[in-house]
């Protein structure tokens, strides 16, 4: 059994208030000294700072004595949320308000961000909003839904839809915490038992979106890419088995900011390139932390 990677010091958490009246926990792990650089780490689907990959991360960064903060997608700090809106795939304006707060904080350290999954999806479509206003100055997007009605088919499909059951099933709970202010009984959440069902039923309709379809057209970071500004690497694996051929962008869908680096092996979010199945070692932080340092 694979052990995550210890914290080498206690994580600091601030809270954030948004003008929704909701919030958004942030784990800082080191404050950047002057205008050194501060590295944003955005989660993906039901992950936290304690995910793994955050983890690896984090403790790489502590390493190179590098300013570093997590932030948790609402309801995924371990304390439910405010409102019933909670996280999606295309809430561009949480990583916004997150970004927002970082540059008032530190207005002279440079801002570089990584987002994983649901979050680099994020941060694709907040880094296309923005274009040259996003006020970052470096990104990396790993495993990344840009396509999201194409990654939902996909996870109806072979070993995949164990990960879907997992997943949908930890949404549910968050969402039957909440029953009373939905238009949806328990018996009608029960039956979701896919991605486009839950999309459709439960994330759109909370969202302002009129349905999956909408949402996954709306929210897909794939159309954004083009507009990207800023320095950005897309880390993306073959064999992601969340994913498929239509999540990964063609050269003519890519700004000349936007550099692809497509691995005929990785997984999601994985990325081993060596050592014991006890003891791996990995090619993602390293890939990370070199891009975002390069000058």
């Amino acid at each position: 059994m694979l052990t995550k990677p210890s914290h080498p010091q206690a994580l600091n958490r601030q809270r954030l208030e948004l003008t929704d009246g909701d919030f958004i926990d942030l784990d800082w792990q080191r404050r950047p000294d002057h205008n050194a650089p501060l590295l944003l780490l955005v989660h993906g689907l039901e992950g936290s700072a304690d995910s793994h990959y955050m983890r690896r991360l984090l403790s790489d960064a502590e390493n190179q004595s590098l300013a570093a903060v997590a932030m948790h997608q609402r309801s995924c700090s371990g304390e439910p949320n405010r409102l019933t809106r909670s996280y999606h795939s295309g809430a561009s304006d949480d990583l916004m308000a997150v970004i927002t707060e970082l540059k008032r904080q530190y207005p002279e350290s440079p801002l570089w961000v990584v987002g994983y999954s649901l979050g680099g999806n994020q941060l694709v479509k907040y880094l296309g909003e923005q274009r040259e206003y996003a006020r970052v100055e470096r990104a990396v997007v790993v495993s990344a839904p840009l396509d999201l009605a194409a990654c939902a088919r996909r996870m109806e499909r072979g070993f995949s839809r164990v990960y879907q059951t997992h997943l949908i099933g930890r949404l549910q709970q968050k969402t039957r915490d909440k029953l009373d202010q939905l238009p949806l009984t328990e018996q009608e959440l029960s039956r979701l038992k896919t991605f486009y069902q839950f999309d459709d039923r439960v994330t759109a309709p909370l969202n302002g979106f009129s349905g999956a379809e909408d949402y996954y057209q709306q929210a897909s970071g794939k159309a954004f890419l083009a507009h990207i500004a800023v320095p950005t690497l897309l880390l993306h694996a073959v064999d992601d088995p969340f994913m498929t051929e239509a999540v990964i962008p063609a050269p003519d869908e890519l700004s000349p900011s936007v550099e692809l680096e497509l691995c005929p092996n990785g997984g999601h979010v994985g990325f081993i390139e060596g050592g014991w199945p006890w003891s791996p070692r990995y090619y993602l932080e390293r890939r990370i932390l070199g891009y975002l340092a390069a000058t």
